[in-house]
């Protein structure tokens, strides 16, 4: 036990000792939790968790193993990963290695045998904080020392860790996982997606839709887009807090109005800030991929999987000619806005899912739509 053994230190002094899997190591981050039961190999590529360690509440990971197939990205962002339980013997007819030997590999420090229901019970009490993992170095006082170090996430750009820095054409679309059929209709219309930390099936999704998509590092300006003439911009998914991503906003604000724009997660963050609205962040967040959010348009209910510890603040919009589209039946955030008259719209969750239900994927279609409704009208 004495050489498979990993502790988790949080900022409040609170200490849970477990077994060790994965990489052997330290690393510290924001403390969360992810509510999904399965889709955790699509969760640890997400770039929307860079800096946290994430807390899967399912009390068994890794049962259906890892396959090459299920990357959401280039690679692993999450600082560190805590499970109940991991399961050394996977079984799966997409099976490539145990999850164990897939985090390893990619050296995120796993922790397991610990109560997860208990520390997820105190994130929701005292909220999403500050915490250092460790299967190396067990000495509480050095511990400490490197976690007080950590300035954690509001107020910091990091975005600039996780976008590629470099444009790249996207051209795969959504594959049958039984089939192996590709969706891959012929492009009708240019989009550029930003890169603020961009997931595979967002891309996808777009080619699938009828999309010749070009992807632009975090920092591109308004004016290189508007050289580019696309028919629509896409804002991505990624991590942080989307107030401190100021060449961001000031680049949505100088798209508004000049063709459509389709936000997702930090994206949605970014265009209520370009909006003229705030951002706060959350106590312990959203995610995972059993979140009921409310179509205010249509009354319908959709499961969605979610990814965020910051919100826009809904009060901030009044005024600003932004209609509220969706909210979370959770705790009544804001979930969807859009503003009409500038052709531009958002959601706070995950429509394209990858892990999580596919209840939302009617947005891409309504994308397109909008950008065929904005070339006709130039004609």
């Amino acid at each position: 036990m004495s050489n498979n053994k990993a502790i988790l230190l949080l900022e409040d002094g609170t200490l849970f000792t477990g077994r060790s899997f994965g990489a052997k190591g330290t690393a510290v981050g924001e403390v969360v939790f992810n509510t999904s039961m399965t889709g955790y190999q699509e969760i640890t590529t997400d770039p929307s968790y860079f800096e946290q360690i994430l807390t899967m509440t399912y009390p068994m990971i890794g049962n259906y193993g890892t396959s090459s197939d299920d990357w959401e990205s280039r690679k692993l962002f999450c600082s560190g990963f805590i499970v109940k339980e991991n399961c050394p013997f996977p079984s799966n007819w997409r099976n490539e290695k145990t999850f164990s030997d897939y985090l390893k590999e990619n050296n995120v420090v796993g922790l397991e045998g610990i109560d997860t229901r208990r520390l997820v019970r105190h994130i929701r009490t005292q909220g999403a904080m500050r915490g250092i993992i460790s299967s190396s170095e067990l000495d509480i006082n050095k511990l400490r020392k490197k976690l007080d170090a950590y300035p954690g996430l509001v107020g910091r750009d990091i975005v600039q860790h996780v976008t590629l820095g470099k444009s790249y054409t996207w051209t795969k679309g959504v594959v049958d996982v039984l089939t192996g059929q590709e969706c891959k209709p012929k492009p009708v219309y240019r989009v550029i997606a930003y890169d603020f930390g961009i997931k595979q099936n967002i891309l996808r999704l777009l080619i699938s839709h009828g999309c010749k998509v070009e992807v632009v590092p975090a920092d591109t300006t308004a004016a290189q887009i508007l050289k580019k003439k696309p028919d629509g911009v896409f804002l991505s998914n990624g991590p942080g807090d989307p107030a401190a991503v100021t060449y961001a906003i000031d680049a949505i604000r100088g798209l508004l109005g000049k063709m459509p724009i389709f936000g997702i997660c930090l994206g949605h963050q970014l265009l209520g800030l370009a909006l003229g609205g705030t951002t706060y962040k959350l106590k312990f967040g959203h995610r995972g991929a059993n979140h009921p959010v409310k179509n205010l348009e249509t009354g319908k209910i959709e499961i969605t999987s979610q990814n965020h510890g910051f919100c826009v603040d809904i009060n901030s919009l009044k005024d600003k000619n932004v209609e509220l589209t969706h909210m979370n039946l959770n705790d009544n955030t804001l979930e969807g806005l859009r503003c009409k008259k500038l052709k531009a719209f958002s959601v706070q969750y995950h429509p394209e899912a990858s892990p999580g239900p596919h209840d939302s994927q009617y947005l891409f279609k309504q994308f397109t739509d909008w950008m065929g409704k904005a070339r006709k009208a130039k004609k």
